[in-house]
């Protein structure tokens, strides 16, 4: 099946909306080709601003209606806990809302932006898209990370190379509690590391520790700005170390 043919099939749709790779040609694809479609993105404590501020961006390039919906994913138990299957709960508490909203615009039909390239065994979030008949049309027509790519970039998204993002919460420790000072933390720490030229990186946090995980590319850089780094991740951390099995 084509994304054209899965469109004939649905000409109505709901689209959740992150900003990212995926669900950004999705979107494209869906305003091409149905006849009627929202792009739906929550906003919530774990998203950065940025990811917004890209999607409200690729939203006007493609001349498409986006709703922004408040949620505060930390008051849905056992979330603000951080068990194993944390993804679960906050994926299915996402897309409810999403769903509950799309259904009051008259959709019956919500889309995510899973790929045929994600493994269901390493994201638990995907048995929520289940349980809640969510369909992830790239994943049916059998599109790859790597064809997602190739294909915005033919059609002129700006997220064609837009480096793989997972929310903030990924980046504390499992069972550690995730709070709002610790989220804010980390986009503090990712935001600036960001204006300094560092790329598709991450700082992982556990109790009070700054973990950096950066490119071996990229550790020049980091020697270049060590000095600088460790003044300002230590106004939120005690302690800051690399991560050096890190091979990207």
């Amino acid at each position: 099946m084509t994304l054209q043919e899965f469109f004939g099939q649905y000409p109505e749709v709901a689209v959740a909306f992150s900003g990212g790779v995926d669900s950004a040609f999705l979107l494209e694809e869906a305003a091409k080709y149905a006849r009627r479609v929202t792009a739906y993105y929550v906003n919530s404590e774990f998203q950065p601003r940025f990811e917004r501020r890209d999607a409200l961006r690729l939203a006007d390039q493609l001349g498409v209606r986006m709703k922004v919906l408040p949620l505060e994913v930390l008051a849905e138990e056992p979330v603000g806990k951080n068990p194993p299957d944390r993804c679960y709960f906050c994926k299915k508490a996402i897309f409810t809302a999403i769903a509950k909203a799309a259904r009051e615009d008259g959709f019956s039909v919500l889309l995510d932006g899973t790929n045929a390239s994600d493994d269901a065994k390493d994201r638990p979030g995907m048995r929520a898209l289940a349980e809640l008949s969510v369909l992830s049309p790239l994943r049916q027509c059998g599109l790859t990370k790597e064809e997602i790519r190739q294909r915005s970039k033919e059609a002129g998204l700006f997220t064609w190379d837009k480096p793989a993002y997972a929310c903030l919460a990924t980046r504390i420790l499992t069972g550690e509690e995730i709070t709002v000072k610790k989220l804010a933390a980390v986009e503090e720490a990712e935001d600036w590391m960001t204006s300094l030229g560092f790329t598709d990186f991450r700082v992982r946090t556990s109790e009070g520790q700054a973990r950096l995980q950066i490119r071996e590319s990229q550790w020049p850089l980091l020697w270049e700005h060590r000095a600088e780094i460790l003044e300002k991740l230590k106004e939120n951390y005690r302690t800051v170390s690399l991560d050096l099995e890190v091979r990207k």
